[in-house]
C-alpha cells in the first residue's frame, strides 16, 4: 500500500511550534515539516537537530524555509507571536499577535490556499477569528486548538482525583480557551457514570463535599497554564500533543469529534465570534458543530461566558 505524502508547515519555531514538530516527528504524521520563523537560525537549528532523529524515528524531512516554502502544504500550524508571561492573561497579547498575525497570514493564504489552517497562537478564539476574516478563507480551512487542551487538563485532573486512568474520563471544557471558559459537569463520565453519580456511588463522596471538590477541580483547570508558566516559564508538551491530536484526525480523515475554536452562527446563542465548541473534523477539515444538549443552569453559565468573550472582540475591534 502506497501511503499519500503529507507535507505539513509550521510557522513559528519557538517552544511550541519546535515542540509540535518534534511530536509529528516522534509519531510519524507526516512525510515532510518545513520550519518557517522569522529568526531563521533559530529555524534552521531545530530542523536539524529534529531531523537527525532519523536513525531512530519514522521517516520524515524536516527543514527550515521561507514562506514562499509553505507552498503545497496539507497543514500550516501556526504558532508565532508573543508568549505569554507570568502573571499576564492571554488575552493581554491579543493586540500584538492580532497585528502580527494580520501582517502574515494574507500572504501566507495565497501561498498554500488549499492548506488546512491550525491556530495555536494565543489567543487562540481571537486569532481563529482574525486569520479567517483577513484571508477570506472558507471556515472549514481554519481551525484553532480551543479549550482541547483545556479538555485534556480537565480530563487528566478528573481522572486524578477519582483514581482512574484519564482514558476512563470523558470531560469538555467549552468556551474561551483562558478565563471565560466553563465545564459542563452534566455531560462529564467517569467509566460511563456521570461523574456525579461515580462520585456519590463509586466513591462515597456526599453531594454538599462534591460540589466544592468539582468547583476545585474546575479552578486548577484554569490555573493550570500559569502555575506551568511560573514553575519554569512556558507551556508547550501539553499543547503540543494537543495540537498534534488534532493534525491526526485532520490528516488521517476519522471524522474525530473535538472541543475547538470555530465561528458560531448562532449556536449557544452566540454569533460571529470564535470559541471552543465541539466540532467534527476530518480530511476536508471543519465538519459540523455537535450542540450539547446542556441543562439550565450550565446554559445560562455559558451564555455569560460567551458574553464575556464578545465584549472582548468588540474591544479589541478585530470585527471592524
Amino acid at each position: 500500500m502506497v501511503q499519500k505524502k503529507r507535507k505539513i508547515a509550521i510557522l513559528g519555531t519557538g517552544n511550541v511550534g519546535a515542540t509540535i514538530a518534534y511530536a509529528l516527528t516522534l509519531q510519524g504524521v507526516c512525510s515532510e515539516i518545513v520550519l518557517v520563523d522569522i529568526n531563521k537560525e533559530k529555524a534552521e537549528g531545530e530542523a536539524l537537530d529534529i531531523s537527525q532523529c532519523a536513525a531512530c524515528v519514522p521517516s520524515v524531512k524536516v527543514w527550515s524555509g521561507e514562506y514562499e516554502d509553505v507552498a503545497g502544504s496539507d497543514v500550516v500550524v501556526v504558532t508565532f507571536g508573543v508568549g505569554r508571561k507570568p502573571g499576564q492573561s492571554r488575552l493581554d497579547l491579543a493586540a500584538i499577535n492580532v497585528g502580527i498575525l494580520k501582517s502574515v497570514m494574507p500572504n501566507v493564504a495565497k501561498i498554500a490556499p488549499d492548506a488546512l489552517y491550525v491556530i495555536v497562537s494565543n489567543p487562540v478564539d481571537v486569532l481563529t477569528y482574525v486569520t479567517m476574516k483577513c484571508t477570506g478563507l472558507p471556515k472549514n480551512q481554519v481551525i484553532g486548538t480551543g479549550t482541547l487542551l483545556d479538555s485534556n487538563r480537565l480530563a487528566q485532573a478528573v481522572a486524578a482525583y477519582c483514581g482512574v486512568d484519564t482514558h476512563n474520563v470523558n470531560a469538555y471544557v467549552l468556551g474561551e480557551h483562558g478565563d471565560a471558559c466553563m465545564a459542563p459537569w452534566s455531560l462529564c463520565t467517569v467509566c460511563g457514570m456521570p461523574i456525579k453519580e461515580y462520585c456519590t456511588k463509586i466513591m462515597n463522596v456526599s453531594e454538599e463535599q462534591l460540589d466544592a471538590e468539582l468547583e476545585n477541580i474546575y479552578t486548577g483547570m484554569v490555573a493550570a497554564g500559569s502555575k506551568v508558566i511560573k514553575a519554569k516559564g512556558a507551556t508547550y508538551y501539553a499543547i503540543a500533543a494537543s495540537a498534534v491530536q488534532l493534525i491526526k484526525a485532520l490528516v488521517s480523515d476519522t471524522d474525530t469529534i473535538l472541543p475547538l475554536a470555530t465561528l458560531l452562527n448562532g449556536e449557544y446563542g452566540a454569533k460571529d465570534l470564535c470559541t471552543g465548541v465541539l466540532c467534527k473534523v476530518g480530511g476536508c477539515g471543519f465538519k459540523q458543530i455537535v450542540e450539547l444538549p446542556l441543562p439550565e443552569a450550565e446554559m445560562k453559565l455559558l451564555s455569560e461566558k460567551l458574553a464575556s468573550l464578545d465584549n472582548t472582540y468588540n474591544a479589541l475591534g478585530v470585527r471592524n
